[in-house]
């Protein structure tokens, strides 16, 4: 596990190099951000951090989201109707989502086998892989059990 001290350094010097600063508010925004244990919305973090005091607005929160994905340190996970949902990747084990259509429930899984797989394909293909994304589509247990 990196530490938020680490994070934080990472991040004002992301936005020195964009020729800006690390404001009181997205100060209060990383703090938070890095403090969820799994993903998180964009309005529950809003209201985290009025509950401090803070006078941040929907808008900085949505614009430091997008500078923390820019940066490295947070990753967006899609959500189908329910909206996007983040999660702090940094310093976190690589896994994939399956994601619930009906009750936006996330499941986060890692495969050995899918990862060779891409892996190998990647090696057919001539492809260098950096990185990658998936997820799977589709009703958790509970939403299966309520259609039938």
């Amino acid at each position: 596990m990196v530490s938020k001290a680490l994070e934080k350094k990472i991040f004002n010097g992301f936005l020195k190099d964009k020729g800006q600063r690390l404001t009181k508010e997205r100060a209060a925004i990383l703090q938070e951000t890095l403090s969820y244990r799994g993903h998180f919305d964009p309005e529950s973090l809003y209201l985290k951090i009025r509950e401090t005091g803070l006078k941040a607005s929907r808008a900085s929160v949505y614009r430091t989201l997008n500078l923390l994905c820019e940066c490295g340190l947070i990753e967006k996970v899609r959500k189908t109707e329910h909206g996007t949902i983040y999660e702090h990747t940094f310093g976190h084990e690589h896994h994939d989502h399956m994601l619930c259509i009906v009750c936006g429930n996330v499941i986060e899984f890692y495969s050995e086998d899918l990862e060779r797989l891409q892996e190998n394909l990647c090696k057919k293909l001539g492809f260098q892989g950096t990185s990658h994304t998936l997820e799977i589509r589709g009703y958790c247990k509970k939403c299966q059990k309520k259609k039938k």
